[in-house]
């Protein structure tokens, strides 16, 4: 069996059995009911979908994936759209004797609200442009070009209209669909167990565990890794917010190194459906980018 056969079945072994008991709202155990607000328990949404849209006055708070690497466990509401895209991205390197300065033009996530709780996500790198400097060889090297392409179908599992907690389930393919080498030209992907909660003092913290099945750099065969974050939430002023997270990403391929960043940023809500963001992500360890500073927007219709 190839390795590519090994992938493809990993992925429906992980998607299929929670999309299934989850679409419907069942993942709901009657423990989590009674930690949620009456209010949030009392309005039955499971009944609407993308062709019966959730009203206006009964759609939950605007929940975004970004600007932090943890995703949020919560869907867009059933028949409505949510827009998150970076309106730019700068990434820094500098090791090894080869400097790399990364550009990321609106790069944007798409969401689609299929069920109460089911959204459907398209991920597109919009614009990208590379720039790699060799000290030693003193030559230099440009790329630009379009990116890769990831649909993601997002599952809550519970919590996703009250409660303390909230689970979700992640699974996603990324297609190549990238020009001027800025890509690996490789079909992978993986999923991701996003976790939120509200803890004392007004914190929100998110924790989010997952597999991905990448492509080795050296020949035909895939690799897996294992990606932890564990984020922190507060309100600072307002409607102005700050976030502090920890990431790590671990591969099991042989040779390759341990991925951590320290990531910080601030988000504010201009309206009901609009938000703002910026943040800085700074690389701790040898495999990572120095430096990763970027600003964004969400929109949810």
């Amino acid at each position: 069996m190839t390795a590519a056969r090994h992938f493809g079945l990993a992925l429906s072994a992980l998607a299929v059995p929670s999309i299934y008991a989850f679409a419907d709202g069942s993942g709901v155990t009657e423990s989590s009911l009674a930690s949620m607000p009456e209010q949030a328990v009392s309005k039955d949404k499971s009944h609407y979908t993308i062709f019966d849209p959730v009203p206006v006055d009964l759609m939950r708070e605007l929940t975004p994936d970004r600007p932090d690497k943890t995703e949020s466990p919560y869907t867009v509401d059933a028949g409505h759209f949510q827009l998150e895209m970076d309106i730019a991205n700068l990434a820094l390197n500098d090791s090894a004797g080869v400097r790399t300065r990364a550009w990321n033009i609106a790069p944007l996530n798409i969401k689609i609200g299929l069920l109460n709780n089911v959204d459907l996500q398209f991920v597109f790198d919009d614009y990208l442009s590379v720039r790699t400097h060799d000290h030693v060889t003193r030559t230099t090297t440009t790329q630009s070009g379009v990116g890769d392409f990831t649909p993601r179908l997002k599952v809550n599992v519970w919590g996703n209209d009250g409660g303390p907690t909230a689970l979700g389930f992640l699974p996603f393919v990324k297609f190549p669909t990238n020009s001027d080498q800025l890509g690996n030209n490789s079909v992978e992907g993986g999923a991701l167990f996003p976790f939120a909660a509200k803890l004392p003092a007004g914190f929100d913290m998110g924790m989010e565990t997952g597999l991905r099945f990448l492509r080795n750099e050296v020949g035909r065969s895939y690799h897996e890794e294992f990606v932890q974050s564990v984020t922190f939430g507060h309100a600072l002023m307002g409607k102005l917010e700050g976030y502090l997270e920890f990431f790590s990403s671990v591969s099991t391929e042989r040779g390759s190194g341990w991925i951590g960043t320290v990531d910080f940023g601030l988000t504010y809500a201009i309206a009901e459906n609009v938000e703002l963001d910026c943040g800085c992500n700074a690389g701790v360890t040898r495999s990572t980018d120095d430096l990763n500073v970027f600003s964004g927007i969400t929109v949810r219709f």
